[in-house]
């Protein structure tokens, strides 16, 4: 990129060395099994509406950085059909991915719902809904915290990771039990309860915030979070490639990429993350599900209002979620607000899977959107990983021509 917005500089590094662009502002992958070493895979393309320039983007993605084994990224703007589709490595452009936390908005709107209904306080403690799960010394957290991410709640319990031996990806854990074990783990740290964030001070991105969200939804309905998430917002948006697996569900239905962390093929895996990260979909119903969201399609107007509402307090000192230095940035609805360097201002959310990193961003007034999924192979630094998703954010909403480093190496090796 010709400029480097500071707004999109800010990455998550996951688990096995890739990385996820954090983003989101104002209201309203792949592969696998890759071709052999050394071989340029062209990317596939339809053809680019009057007002876009396509060009910035089609060379980020031929030839595709020997650090990515696939890529998917879909732009759209005013009009029907995407502005323009570009593919690369082992996947498709109708390919389904795990979507990984990019979930939280999907479960947030269901939680923001049940408050347009009058059927949970937005202010109520959600200890008053769920008596048995949270600890007493957490009584005073709302809904609109763990919404928000300013509940002050311990850090999630660690998950399955290549460290926890053969066939982790399959492991899993039930969300009941993960929520405990988080609470029992920080009861048990001294130097957690003595520094403790008040509710409602901090803002620190935390997935078991959603966990409790999702937990929450059940209590109050008395219906599976399935059942609920495909009552309203999935059936509705005729989202019909969009689907959170049952807990023991490892695949993924129809076309997509295999996936490998190292040596390991992980495309089949367990779907724990459940409400906070376990859902699977295509670049096509993110998008439609991102357009309704910030059209007023799924919240009243009231409520609309509030789920945009970005809480003015600052980010906790670990927090490396939000991109403005010392600035909240998530709001109730799961999504980031964000202003970028050329004045941009986007919505949007990253989320990653093993295997998969994506994300989906869109200006307020919806004329240009952005849906990427990468998969990265485990080849590349942690700052040519930053520095391509930072080239897509800004070849798809300011065409600035890519300054990406070339590939260094011969590419990943077919499986």
């Amino acid at each position: 990129m010709g400029h480097r917005s500071t707004a999109l500089h800010r990455l998550v590094v996951a688990g096995t060395a890739t990385v996820a662009l954090t983003l989101g502002v104002g209201v309203p992958a792949v592969t696998a099994s890759a071709t052999a070493a050394g071989s340029e895979v062209p990317a596939s393309t339809r053809g680019p509406l009057p007002g876009f320039d396509a060009e910035p983007l089609a060379k980020l993605l031929a030839p595709l950085p020997a650090y990515h084994a696939g890529a998917l990224v879909r732009v759209d703007g005013p009009g029907r059909g995407p502005l323009w589709t570009g593919a690369a490595g082992a996947v498709t452009a109708d390919a389904r991915f795990r979507i990984g936390s990019v979930t939280k908005a999907f479960t947030h709107t269901v939680a923001l719902q049940l408050v347009a209904e009058r059927r949970i306080g937005i202010d109520d403690p959600v200890r008053s809904h769920l008596p048995e799960l949270i600890p007493a010394e957490y009584g005073g957290v709302t809904v609109r915290q763990i919404l928000d991410h300013t509940s002050g709640f311990p850090a999630p319990a660690p998950t399955p990771t290549p460290r926890s031996g053969p066939g982790w990806w399959l492991m899993g854990v039930a969300p009941v039990d993960g929520v405990r074990d988080a609470f029992a783990l920080a009861a048990a740290d001294d130097n957690w309860r003595k520094n403790r964030p008040a509710p409602g001070t901090v803002q620190q991105y935390n997935g078991l915030n959603t966990m409790a969200v999702g937990l929450l939804v059940e209590k109050i309905t008395g219906n599976s979070f399935r059942q609920e998430l495909d009552e309203r917002i999935l059936r509705p948006l005729r989202l019909r490639h969009t689907s959170l697996p049952a807990s023991g569900d490892v695949t993924i239905p129809g076309p997509h990429a295999r996936v490998y962390v190292g040596t390991d093929e992980v495309t089949e895996q367990s779907p724990y993350p459940w409400a906070e990260g376990g859902m699977i979909s295509t670049a096509a119903d993110l998008d439609r599900f991102l357009t309704a969201l910030l059209s007023g399609r799924l919240l009243p107007p009231s409520v609309q209002r509030l789920a945009f509402s970005v809480p003015e307090v600052p980010n906790a000192p670990q927090n490396r979620h939000c991109a403005t230095s010392g600035t909240a940035c998530f709001a109730p609805v799961g999504l980031m607000r964000l202003t970028l360097a050329d004045g941009v201002t986007v919505w949007g959310k990253t989320g990653s899977r093993p295997g998969w990193e994506n994300g989906f961003f869109a200006t307020p007034d919806l004329k240009r959107r952005v849906v990427y999924s990468l998969n990265p192979n485990g080849t590349g630094t942690s700052r040519e990983y930053t520095d391509y998703v930072l080239a897509l954010a800004g070849a798809a909403f300011t065409g600035v021509p890519p300054t990406v480093p070339e590939p260094t190496g011969p590419g990943h090796r077919s499986r």
